[in-house]
């Protein structure tokens, strides 16, 4: 079975011509990314030409290091180049408030940061540029920042920053992705999105400016992993509070595309909007002044970027993982892996965003609203073949919604669908979706043409061949889908029109990079813009409040309405993850103090280069 699921993925990839190819994972700063974004799923060819049955088990031999080997001193100043890994430009929109896709976050991380550092449990440090305390309820938190915490202009950092992330999460006007449990959560925001008063109530400042205290309506076991601590610099940026300018305005000007600030390791010197980004050493950083010089970002696209690294064009990438057998010979480089806190998955759509009331709508006569058709597609999909015979096992078998990385949370014992047509045939039988007229394809439980149009990314050589595999997947169950237009769609446009839920769109791949915090209600909440596919259910809405609420801080009993969230989404199947994954770094031999462990004090301002 699975090395005829294979031999479908090779005549696809010789039918493309494969040579150069590639795929990207999450790119690391030796930080976590905090809140969940978009990310660029992109599933490239191979350059592996053996004979499957001849390559040794994917699984063998799988340990990774976390740290580079170079120990040696770096020298002082320098030049360090960092690929964005990338087959479409990074769309530029610089502010943590604002962006949304995984790419503008990689070129943020460079030079604006969280106010706070996390360990090992990616809960927040008193180790970074504020420190905390929370109060015996747990409904408070004061946060003071550092005296010697500065804009790349110089201005300090103020606790009026922080408040101005607050005021533009829950304007009224704003029209992104981030107004989430955690900022809906503070107390009195609900009145202010709804331009019902002008002020928060829940958020004081001290009179120096410094110390901000955020008073929450609920308390919350997000509070330490979840916590909105990314200022914004409203003196550089402009003051949409004072009618200065307004959230549209801002986020299309050259405040944010090409002349952002931030308070990190590195400053931006120049920007090619959507190619690059040269950072120059920030000597007032609050650590101390940075090891290198600069840094200069670049989209290196899939297709090259292991030819880039072998000639030392670039120090550091995501390395695609299907390249993992050639990346491995490349003697300049050092190969850092880790499980991604990151899923790929196949999203049903189910309805629309009311943009009025800011808040998901069910459609229950959508095309895809039998979840015995949706639990069908799941079990027709041969995630197992992909990851082993495709991706040296690198990528594995998603079962839940909740990344193994969360171990705490992840339920491992939740029996998911795994590869089985004959189930998934059975499935559709039940559903009373049989084939009417004999061509090899059903028809829906009214005797109507069923036919999907499928959304998925471009990325690579192989991004259309796995589509293809997964039609063929859906198609020998008899399930007819076809691509969206016959193509595939490039990363900003694929998002805009799922986002805006395009009536020509029924199914589409995407990806997302979860973030920090493993409670799932930013992406799949009721009002959660990120919910892509417009889902809800009074059940959903109970367990997400329940993951997000007092009770849950008790750790034994927030497992459990974990365990009772994922159950359900495994029944519902709003969405079908379809791998975990490893994401691989190619780091050249040169580089040192730089690591991806989660928690690593080997951060961004400490990387040097040896030669």
């Amino acid at each position: 079975m699975a090395k005829k699921q294979f031999m479908l993925l090779a005549s696809l990839l010789l039918v493309l011509s494969v040579f150069l190819a590639a795929c990207t994972g999450k790119d690391k700063d030796g930080a976590t990314e905090k809140e969940p974004s978009k990310d660029p799923e992109k599933t490239e060819g191979t350059e592996n030409e053996e004979d499957p049955e001849e390559v040794d088990d994917p699984n063998a031999g799988l340990e990774f290091p976390l740290t580079v080997s170079n120990t040696g001193t770096p020298i002082d100043g320098g030049e360090l180049n960092y690929a964005l890994v990338s087959d479409t430009p990074f769309e530029g929109t610089l502010s943590r408030v604002l962006y949304s896709g995984t790419p503008d976050s990689t070129v943020l991380s460079f030079f604006d940061e969280n106010l706070f550092t996390t360990d090992g449990d990616f809960l927040i440090t008193n180790d970074g540029a504020a420190t905390y305390e929370v109060s015996d309820d747990k409904k408070s938190i004061t946060i003071k920042i550092g005296d010697n915490v500065n804009w790349h202009d110089g201005e300090p950092v103020k606790a009026s920053d922080l408040l101005y992330s607050y005021q533009l999460l829950g304007h009224p006007d704003y029209t992104g992705t981030r107004y989430t449990f955690m900022i809906e959560n503070v107390e009195g925001m609900p009145a202010y999105h709804n331009g019902e008063t002008t002020e928060i109530s829940g958020i004081k400042i001290s009179d120096d400016d410094k110390t901000i205290t955020i008073t929450y309506t609920e308390a919350t076991p997000s509070l330490l992993s979840g916590i909105w601590a990314y200022p914004t610099p409203r003196h550089h940026v402009g003051d949409v509070m004072t009618g200065e300018l307004t959230i549209e305005e801002l986020a299309a000007s050259d405040k944010i595309r090409t002349n952002p600030i931030g308070f990190g390791p590195y400053k931006i010197a120049k920007i090619v909007p959507g190619e690059s980004v040269l950072y120059e050493r920030n000597d007032d950083y609050w650590r101390g002044k940075p090891q290198l010089d600069s840094i200069v970002l670049k989209v290196v696209s899939s297709a090259s970027i292991l030819e880039a690294l072998k000639k030392g064009d670039v120090d550091i990438a995501s390395v695609p993982v299907d390249q993992y057998l050639n990346a491995k010979e490349v003697d300049n480089i050092e190969l850092l892996a880790e499980v991604d806190i990151a899923y790929t998955y196949i999203g049903f759509k189910l309805g629309k965003w009311d943009a009025d009331n800011k808040t998901n709508v069910t459609d229950p006569n959508a095309k895809m609203g039998n979840k015995l058709v949706r639990q069908a597609m799941w079990y027709a999909m041969d995630n197992e073949t992909i990851g082993k015979e495709l991706y040296h096992g690198l990528r594995f078998p998603a079962t839940t919604l909740i990344v193994p990385v969360f171990s705490t949370f992840h339920d491992s014992s939740i029996e998911t669908p795994s590869y089985d047509p004959e189930k998934a045939k059975a499935l559709l039988d039940e559903a009373g979706y049989v084939d009417v007229d004999g061509d090899g394809f059903r028809e829906n439980d009214k005797g109507e043409q069923f036919v999907l149009n499928f959304a998925s990314m471009s990325g690579g050589e192989t991004a259309e061949p796995i589509a293809q595999f997964y039609m063929q997947n859906w198609a020998d169950v008899g399930i007819k889908v076809q691509l969206l237009e016959g193509r595939l769609h490039e990363f900003n446009s694929f998002y805009d029109r799922v986002e805006a839920d395009d009536p020509d769109i029924d199914i589409y791949q995407g990806a997302w990079s979860v973030g920090s915090d493993p409670n799932p209600s930013g992406l799949y909440g009721k009002d959660a813009a990120f919910n892509y596919t417009r889902f809800t259910s009074d059940k959903n809405t109970e367990l997400l409040d329940a993951i997000s609420g007092e009770q849950s801080l008790d750790s034994e009993y927030r497992a459990g309405k974990f365990s009772e969230w994922q159950q359900l989404m495994v029944d519902e199947v709003p969405v079908a993850p379809t791998v975990f994954r490893y994401y691989l770094m190619g780091v050249n031999k040169r580089v040192t103090n730089y690591s991806i462990e989660t928690g690593t004090d080997l951060r961004l301002w400490k990387w040097g280069v040896t030669e």
